[in-house]
């Protein structure tokens, strides 16, 4: 049996003061991650065949390919970081693997054994598209120790499956980037050039489009913002120039990579934990990916040291565990899922060995080991520092950190989920490091319309609205005729949640719920300000990525006669024995479509509700009543 990868290397706390990794243990890490993969691979290693509960939906060949492409991507990294040294024989192998598998590539993503290393086609299986963009960035990466000493036969097999990629894109969104990864190794290789170029230029047009500005693009012609930012959507545009040398695209996408590091660079917590928001989580430690990135090319507001310290954070996070309780199991391998495997978070694209695109995460070992990001003192990271909050614009969502206990806690009032089916990863009003979301049943951090069969009704899109010093807002549609608009506004660890409802008929329920609470280090708050009755409950709830079980404290309300306001007090907090909402402010003050709020501190903050509602200033129901607060 493999031997896991629970990192053993001595730890430096002179150099690495949070975290005591150096670059041995990002090395040592990925050759554990390598082996461990090795008794899964075809007769000749054309295909990495993982076992897991399900295969993808493009079928188990596929899923081969998959762990065929990721895995070597990883290798390439560890293999170019290291200038073509070899110990493990990583090269003889995937090399073997380019060959068996471009030999009779098939038009299907069924594995049967008659064609046990074959790769399925791109024409048919779309999913490969997908890795050939792995496969050909591991053969840029290494092409002086693999791709120069190829047989032409093979080197023509491996251009013949390639070339496909370079067609438009069978999806609109990141897949645009595929093709221009392929293209830039071909560019390298001197094949194809001319139709490579026009594929970098057609991809790169095209995801102009979506930029948005301050580092963020939608993934599409939508408003999804997650973590395909960094680990997609500026990766290989980035990667792609700077291995091209190719100055001009560095300076326009450079400073992109830089303003977006300054935002998503909060999104971590002090224990290394990325923020879990959005689709593919199982790529877990894929999230370092941007800020190597940043480092890797100059464009990134972190020193050196703190670079480090996010990046060794990260990967820390979810491999220095004992199997089975982070990111690895017994045998050595990736799950899908987050601390350990999680089905609720994992894909029906997703299959055994797609949590390999984890690889990215790697991309600090093409600096070598004298780089100032390897030697520099690590430097705290944004939430170490002190309370903070800040708005990410283009998105419209509030990161709101604390530094006594290293949480980080994300307000979503703007991204969504590509689809009509609810995504609990998007869906939610707020998401933290340590935190949710709940996966079924009970949904934690959200409002909603209570309908006559007890049912919530969804949130459904989020408009963003407006935002502030400390504040974000949303508009959504939750039924025909309502309107509700939410806002979040927050100060320490102190957040006030305020809706205003549009439309619904008077003494319609509604109800708000608080954190999922699954650990004992945690501890969430939540109680009335306005509108709901005077005391929340605690309810069971579902799983989340932290636990099988949770807990939930919940208000409920009535709407009255006309637009109806309500207001809550909630906390997430890691602090031992936090003292009650109470003491975190002073007055809260409803006026009309406005909540005014004096802090514990003295300090005074606004949140207006009738942002873009063309019924704002009519029905109000509330004329400038103080509230008090009740419980904790």
């Amino acid at each position: 049996m493999p031997t896991p990868p629970v990192n053993r290397e001595p730890s430096n706390h002179e150099l690495s003061p949070y975290t005591g990794w150096t670059r041995a243990h990002w090395e040592r890490t990925a050759d554990q991650l390598l082996l461990a993969v090795r008794p899964y691979a075809s007769p000749r290693h054309g295909l990495i065949n993982l076992l897991g509960e399900r295969p993808s939906w493009s079928g188990p060949r596929s899923d081969g390919l998959e762990g065929y492409a990721r895995t070597w991507l990883l290798a390439a990294l560890r293999i170019a970081g290291a200038h073509g040294d070899d110990p493990h024989g990583y090269l003889d192998r995937y090399a073997e693997g380019l060959g068996s598998g471009t030999e009779h590539p098939l038009a299907t993503g069924e594995l049967d054994s008659g064609a046990p290393d074959a790769w399925p086609r791109m024409a048919e299986v779309r999913q490969a598209v997908v890795e050939s963009a792995s496969v050909a960035l591991g053969l840029r990466l290494t092409r002086p120790w693999l791709w120069d000493g190829l047989d032409d036969r093979v080197r023509q097999r491996v251009v013949d499956w390639l070339l496909p990629a370079l067609g438009p894109s069978p999806v609109d969104n990141n897949w645009w980037f595929f093709g221009l990864t392929v293209a830039g190794f071909l560019q390298d290789a001197g094949i194809e050039t001319d139709r490579a170029a026009a594929t970098v230029e057609r991809a790169l047009e095209h995801v102009d489009q979506w930029y948005l500005g301050d580092g963020w693009y939608s993934d599409g012609p939508n408003r999804s913002f997650d973590h395909y930012n960094g680990w997609a959507l500026h990766f290989y545009p980035v990667l792609h120039a700077h291995l091209g040398d190719n100055r001009e695209l560095l300076d326009r996408y450079g400073p992109r990579l830089h303003a977006h590091l300054d935002g998503y660079t909060r999104m971590f917590g002090a224990d290394g934990a990325p923020m879990p928001y959005g689709r593919s989580l199982t790529y877990r430690f894929a999230a370092a990916a941007a800020p190597w990135l940043g480092a890797l090319t100059g464009h990134t507001p972190l020193t050196p040291g703190a670079t480090r310290r996010l990046t060794s954070g990260a990967l820390r996070y979810f491999t220095d565990r004992e199997p089975g309780r982070g990111a690895v199991d017994e045998r050595g391998l990736l799950t899908p899922g987050w601390h350990g495997p999680y089905p609720p978070i994992v894909q029906s694209y997703s299959g055994p060995a797609s949590p390999y695109w984890a690889a990215k995460g790697f991309l600090g070992l093409l600096m070598p080991p004298e780089h100032l990001v390897w030697t520099a003192v690590e430097e705290p990271l944004p939430v170490e520092k002190a309370d903070a909050a800040a708005v990410l614009r283009p998105p419209n969502i509030l990161i709101q950190s604390t530094a006594s206990d290293g949480l980080v806690r994300l307000h979503n009032h703007g991204s969504n989920h590509v689809g009509a089916e609810e995504d609990p990863c998007y869906a939610r009003f707020a998401y933290s490091t340590r935190t949710g979301p709940v996966s079924a049943g009970v949904r934690d951090n959200h409002f909603g319309l209570v309908l006559d069969d007890g049912t919530v009704t969804a949130r459904g899109p989020a408009e963003p609205v407006g935002h502030g010093p400390g504040w974000a807002a949303s508009a959504t549609r939750p039924l025909l005729g309502v309107r509700i608009v939410s806002a979040t506004l927050v100060h320490g660890r102190a957040e006030v949640r305020a809706h205003l409802v549009h439309g619904a008929p008077p003494g319609t329920r509604v109800r708000q719920t608080g954190w999922a609470v699954t650990r004992s280090g945690e501890t969430g708050q939540l109680h009335a300000v306005e509108g709901y009755e005077p005391h929340a409950r605690v309810v069971a709830a579902g799983s989340t990525l932290f636990g099988p079980r949770s807990h939930v404290a919940v208000l409920d309300g009535t709407t009255g006669d006309g637009p109806s306001v309500f207001v809550a007090l909630a906390s997430l907090t890691g602090e031992k024995c936090p003292a009650p909402l109470s003491d975190l402010v002073k007055q809260i003050r409803v006026e009309g479509h406005t909540v005014r709020v004096t802090w514990s501190d003295g300090t005074a903050s606004e949140l207006p509700l009738d942002a873009d509602d063309p019924s704002a200033g009519s029905n109000r129901l509330t004329a400038g009543r103080t509230c008090g607060q009740s419980g904790t």
